[in-house]
């Protein structure tokens, strides 16, 4: 995995808009053989040979255009959370994420920030879009990856993109990227705040320029900003078995590792432990009413926000 890396990292670090692209893709592709299963072995069992006696499956890293599926059925199966806990690729990848040589995020952000520097076209757009939609990925599949985000220099790329120069399009992907960056992460949004995120958030709201796509997102963003929000470091065990990082993470993807409310007397201190730090941070939130004295410095409906968000619980009703 470390040579797919660095080759895709190779291909990041070039100013050539074709080398970036391939390095782009080459990253989700990597994403892909991570998310996606592999065919059944009944499938698979059946699939021709080829004249040199291998299946046509056998080749995952430079599959033969002729291998495409049939029909919908026949493509690889999206894995769930519980099955990434004993996919080794996986686990490795996750690994190999916890150090600044080989953290894909941190590789893409830098990519990010060189593609705004060149001049405004369709092709470094679509570059653009192509960056967040993979630090979207890259972040969900390892959320430690997000703290990159409490650093001012990175959120000013997210918010930077959110200017009323950039397309309809990269302000709508730019503000998923924002949400995926802000989920379960007090610190990020208090970074977003600190930088004026609101008010680059309700003043594209209330341009008459903005798109009607982007207005809707900016209203979706809106209603997730009021959500209450959560410790960034959950509750968890220290293991052996698990990644260091993965213990400090706030997503499900701690249960993929086999994650268990139960556990002996032996590991109550250091259950403990993780729990008191847990408490501490969670003096870094903020109520969805404090979040609405905020919000409400820049936009004078916000209590008519917040009443919908209490009556659709569009969220799951965790108000």
């Amino acid at each position: 995995m470390e040579a797919l890396l660095s080759l895709a990292f190779d291909n990041l670090s070039s100013y050539d808009g074709l080398k970036i692209r391939k390095g782009l893709r080459q990253v989700e592709g990597l994403l892909a053989q991570i998310c996606l299963s592999t065919p059944s072995r009944s499938r698979s069992s059946s699939s021709p040979t080829k004249p040199n006696g291998h299946k046509r499956s056998d080749s995952k890293l430079s599959p033969d255009p002729s291998d495409a599926p049939t029909d919908e059925h026949d493509g690889p199966d999206r894995k769930s959370l519980s099955d990434l806990g004993d996919d080794p690729a996986f686990r490795e990848f996750f690994k190999l994420q916890e150090g600044f040589e080989w953290n894909v995020a941190l590789r893409l952000i830098n990519t990010l920030d060189r593609l705004m520097a060149k001049s405004s076209d369709g092709q470094n757009d679509l570059l653009i879009l192509s960056a967040l939609d993979a630090i979207q990925g890259v972040l969900l599949l390892h959320p430690p990856s997000k703290s990159l985000f409490s650093r001012e220099q990175y959120m000013n790329l997210l918010l930077d993109l959110l200017e009323p120069v950039n397309c309809p399009a990269i302000q709508s992907a730019t503000l998923l990227t924002v949400v995926v960056a802000l989920i379960d992460t007090p610190t990020n949004t208090r970074t977003f705040e600190a930088l004026d995120g609101l008010l680059t958030v309700t003043s594209l709201f209330k341009s008459r320029s903005t798109s009607r796509e982007v207005k809707l997102k900016l209203v979706e963003f809106l209603y997730f900003y009021l959500m209450p929000e959560v410790p960034s470091i959950p509750w968890a065990d220290a293991r052996d078995s698990v990644p260091a990082m993965l213990q400090r993470s706030p997503s499900k993807l701690a249960s993929a590792f086999g994650h268990k409310r139960g556990h002996s007397r032996a590991d109550s201190s250091v259950s403990a432990s993780a729990r008191s730090r847990a408490g501490s941070e969670s003096e870094g939130t903020l109520s969805t009413d404090e979040k609405q004295a905020l919000l409400g410095r820049h936009l004078s409906s916000v209590e008519d926000l917040v009443k919908d968000l209490r009556t659709s619980t569009p969220f799951g009703g965790v108000l």
